[in-house]
């Protein structure tokens, strides 16, 4: 250790106030942490990239300060998807400081590892009160059964109004107009359910024709418009 020459002419004082870090809540416990091995928890947070093009949700779920497990959903340009799956190999294994400082390629990916690491050695984590923390594989209890991001894409102009284009259900085939214009339900096919009956032997049109599905005041409609076309 280098000290200044101030620094060694000065004689020593005791320091009498030591009492160390403030505790934080952590899977049931309050915990001092004063190592990256003494953090816990799972946690969700959000990043942007620098021109806002797109954006992350990443959830992690940190056991002794490791990453035993990261979810990485991204919606923006064609590239974050790359991105993604490059995080989705590099993040398990590493502590959070090591991932911190880890090119995570997107910007927004890199940007939503900061805001979870502020949010998860503050102990802002989303299991801050439940005892034990939550089990590997919870970070996969926000996609649902289909293990599909939750995405919903809506488009609207003054001259034409709305279009309701991907809801939670699925990707939308048909809003239900009524006598005036307004939407009053739409159709939709679950692209993920689709899937799963191809998967298992089915042809597209039965699959497609099993995986349809509405909501709302369908049957009352007046007409019922393609979004994407009409």
């Amino acid at each position: 250790m280098i000290y200044s020459k101030e620094v060694e002419l000065m004689c020593p004082v005791a320091s009498g106030a030591n009492h160390g870090p403030a505790p934080i809540p952590q899977e049931g416990q309050w915990t001092k942490a004063k190592e990256i091995k003494d953090i816990n928890g799972l946690t969700h947070g959000i990043g942007w990239c620098a021109p806002q093009q797109g954006t992350c949700k990443l959830t992690l779920n940190v056991k002794d300060g490791i990453i035993e497990e990261a979810l990485i959903e991204t919606i923006g340009c064609s590239g974050m998807t790359h991105s993604a799956a490059m995080a989705a190999e590099i993040l398990p294994g590493k502590t959070i400081l090591e991932a911190l400082n880890t090119d995570l390629v997107c910007d927004a990916i890199n940007t939503a590892m900061r805001e979870l690491f502020l949010q998860i050695v503050y102990g802002r984590s989303q299991t801050a009160f439940s005892e034990g923390g939550l089990p590997v594989g919870a970070g996969l209890e926000d996609l649902g059964k289909g293990l599909r991001s939750q995405i919903g894409t809506m488009y609207g102009t003054k001259a034409k109004g709305p279009r309701y284009l991907e809801m939670t259900e699925g990707y939308v085939t048909g809003i239900a107009l009524d006598e005036n214009d307004e939407i009053i339900g739409y159709q939709f096919v679950s692209l993920g359910k689709m899937t799963d009956f191809i998967k298992k032997g089915d042809d597209p049109n039965t699959a497609w024709e099993k995986a349809k599905g509405q909501y709302g005041r369908v049957a009352d409609a007046a007409r019922i418009i393609d979004p994407r076309c009409e």
